[in-house]
């Protein structure tokens, strides 16, 4: 999946969620949903890849792990081994070794805190929708700042028949309206495929995406409280001038 022999740059970016985007009703203790986009330079790719590979093989013996979030903090399945404290910081430092590299990925993501949203706007409001049109939005800002010509290759994890189609649907709209920053005409030159992908599709980037959504959101939700896994990964967030473009909170 390197970038292909042509003239044009090309960009991947890997999207995953964290939370749910139900608004009628949601968990209190977790009132908020993260879209998080994981934006990977084409020439970049492939060494990612098989660093995540080489990790793998290193715990697993096994490049079919499938690395998600939950079940490594809940130490399940394939990360039971992780109740072991020496193997448990071997991982996590190999893990924050990956994710430390420098110039190697983007994050662009958009929170939206769900009781100051519905007091605000509309229970009926799309917040999946909404948060995709900031992380492609913010995703195609980066690419500016690097290259006049890039396009870009999306990738998602299926979520199910119906949320696929309304997602490709506002996926659809985006190419036709544009937003408010960007023209209608700049997004079409801008995306290439926009896939949908299962998750025993062993994505890497999808599963890097995974990794980087829940302390982010853990972050959004108490900036206060320590949160290591955050620190690894703040600097990467996108930034222009100083300015994190990067993080979109809704509403701020």
């Amino acid at each position: 999946m390197a970038t292909e022999g042509n003239s044009k740059s090309k960009y991947y970016l890997y999207i995953d969620e964290c939370g749910d985007h139900q608004l009628e009703k949601f968990n209190p203790n977790f009132p908020i949903f993260t879209l998080c986009g994981f934006l990977v330079p084409g020439d970049k790719l492939a060494a990612l890849e098989n660093a995540v590979n080489n990790f793998k093989r290193e715990f697993f013996s096994d490049e079919n792990i499938i690395i998600h979030s939950r079940d490594i903090r809940k130490q399940e399945k394939a990360f039971s081994i992780l109740q072991h404290s020496d193997t448990r910081n071997l991982f996590y430092t190999g893990i924050n070794d990956i994710l430390g590299q420098s110039d190697v990925f983007v994050i662009v993501c958009c929170s939206i805190l769900k009781e100051p949203f519905v007091e605000r706007f509309s229970r009926g409001e799309d917040v999946y929708g909404l948060s995709l049109k900031y992380v492609i939005e913010r995703a195609i800002f980066c690419m500016d700042d690097n290259t006049e010509d890039g396009t870009l290759e999306i990738h998602i994890e299926r979520r199910g028949v119906k949320q696929d189609r309304a997602l490709l649907n506002y996926y659809n709209r985006l190419r036709a309206n544009g937003t408010k920053w960007i023209t209608a005409e700049r997004i079409v030159s801008r995306l290439g495929r926009f896939i949908f992908n299962y998750k025993k599709d062993n994505v890497i980037g999808l599963q890097l995406a995974d990794l980087v959504s829940y302390p982010i959101t853990r972050h959004i939700l108490a900036p206060d409280t320590p949160n290591p896994a955050y620190e690894v990964i703040r600097d990467k967030i996108y930034t222009y001038k100083g300015a994190v473009l990067g993080m979109k909170i809704i509403p701020h």
